[in-house]
């Protein structure tokens, strides 16, 4: 029971903290703070999966090649486990649109245009996405803005936000795949 409740207590605080990163804390609703507490709670489930699952692999080698073999061993546990994964399942349509409005603040703002430039400098707009789905190995990584991050909840290390085109995703760095992902977030 303690833990749940200092649990809930963290949870609420990254959500405080994530509206507060916004300029916004006044205008926090009840509901934005539930909305960001229930992903971080989606998110810390799926760490808690894929630290699971890992944990059952050696130790990650320091070669290129081992590295690569460990990748795909726990892309292939993740996907196992994750069979019935489909979009939306950790951006809800909840969180879909608390992080299209967050965004749409960002990019709205005079520096914007610029962020959109940077994103789009190396942005591998071309791919076709899905939920388990490999990042290509030869597909550089978008850049992501501080700008960007401040204004999104905090993930664990085990997952990194990325932009391929104008789509959001989740990726799972050690797995080299897509968790989860949101179309046209970014504007034209």
């Amino acid at each position: 029971m303690y833990r749940t409740v200092v649990t809930l207590a963290a949870l609420l605080c990254t959500a405080a903290a994530c509206i507060h990163a916004q300029g916004n804390t006044a205008s926090a609703s009840t509901s934005d703070l539930r909305t960001i507490t229930l992903f971080s709670q989606r998110v810390k489930e799926y760490a808690a999966l894929h630290n699971r699952l890992e944990a059952t692999l050696p130790s990650m080698p320091k070669d290129a090649e081992g590295i690569d073999k460990h990748q795909h061993a726990l892309e292939q546990l993740m996907v196992d486990s994750r069979k019935a994964a489909t979009r939306g399942d950790i951006f809800t349509p909840d969180a879909d649109r608390l992080i299209r409005r967050l965004l749409g603040q960002v990019f709205s703002a005079p520096d914007g245009g610029q962020l959109r430039a940077t994103i789009m400098d190396e942005n591998p707009s071309a791919l076709k996405l899905a939920v388990n789905g490999r990042y290509p190995d030869d597909v550089p990584l978008s850049t992501m803005p501080p700008q960007v991050l401040a204004v999104l909840p905090r993930l664990p290390p085990e997952l990194e936000y990325r932009f391929i085109g104008n789509r959001l995703i989740l990726l799972d760095i050690h797995a080299h795949t897509v968790v989860d992902f949101i179309h046209n977030v970014l504007p034209k």
